[in-house]
This record gives structure tokens, sequence and C-alpha cells, in this order.
């Protein structure tokens, strides 16, 4: 985990992939309770026996639980220490670039592309996430976060 003391550290690493997550391993679990919350249940991700027979020979996640993972494979990643309160202010570009099989182990690489200072001692920032499946060649996800911090 990489530990910075202040929001102030953020501006040395402009340009930079600041930290990589732990590995989390994608569980039918975890996906068919993704199913129930958002109303999803595409067979592709809730029917195991369908999804065996489909275009990836099993299950596949929904691409918004894979982005949905983002806070997590931050946590387990970076800490500001000195920030008192911090949100999601949104998404500019989002990309599924591959699939996310059931049972497969991802983390997260976080770049950052810029800092701007707002409010009252509070920062923007803008990450490009990159999240891998292990053993893939390819990225799973690609999205550039805004995240909103404040000491």
């Amino acid at each position: 985990m990489k530990i910075l003391s202040s929001l102030a550290d953020l501006r040395t690493l402009v340009g930079t992939t600041v930290a990589v997550s732990d590995w989390l391993t994608i569980t039918q679990a975890q996906i068919d309770l993704f199913a129930q919350a958002t109303g999803d249940h595409q067979w592709i991700h809730v029917d195991p026996v369908r999804a065996a027979q489909g275009p990836f020979g099993a299950p596949i996640a929904h691409g918004f639980l894979t982005l949905s993972l983002i806070p997590q494979f931050m946590e387990s990643s970076l800490r500001v220490d000195g920030v008192r309160m911090g949100v999601n202010y949104g998404l500019n570009k989002v990309r599924f670039i591959a699939p996310v099989l059931v049972n497969s182990r991802l983390r997260a690489h976080f770049k950052l592309l810029e800092v701007h200072d707002i409010d009252k001692e509070g920062l923007q920032q803008t990450w490009e996430i990159t999240i891998e499946r292990e053993g893939s060649a390819k990225p799973v996800c690609v999205a550039e976060s805004l995240v909103r911090q404040y000491a």
C-alpha cells in the first residue's frame, strides 16, 4: 500500500502510476448479488449451465460490477493521511475491453493524470484506472475517474 502524508503529496505524482491494488477473486456469489442489486439477471451472468455453452464458456461478471470495485481497489492500494472526506465526482471515460470470467483474479493500476485545487482545502484528482485480469494480455476495464478529497 502506498501511504502519503497529505493531499499536497499527490502533486508530485502527476503522470505516474501511484499504486497497484491487491488481487481480488470474482465469485459467482458476487455476480449473483450484483444481479439482485441491479436487476440485471442476464443468463451470461447468472446461469452457469447456460453460460458454459455461451461464447465465454463460463459466466462473466457484469461490466458495472467490475467498475464498482474501483473504491475497493483504491482502498487496498492507496491511503492519503489527513483526509477528512472523499467523494466520487464522476467518470470521464469507461471501456470494458475484455470479459471477466467467474473466478478470475483482478487488480487495478492507478495512474494520476491531473490534480486541481477545489473549494477550501480540497483537491480534485483525475485517475486513469486500468483493471487487469490475471493471465490476460488485455485489461478488462479502463476508466478515467474523478475523485475529490478534502483535508
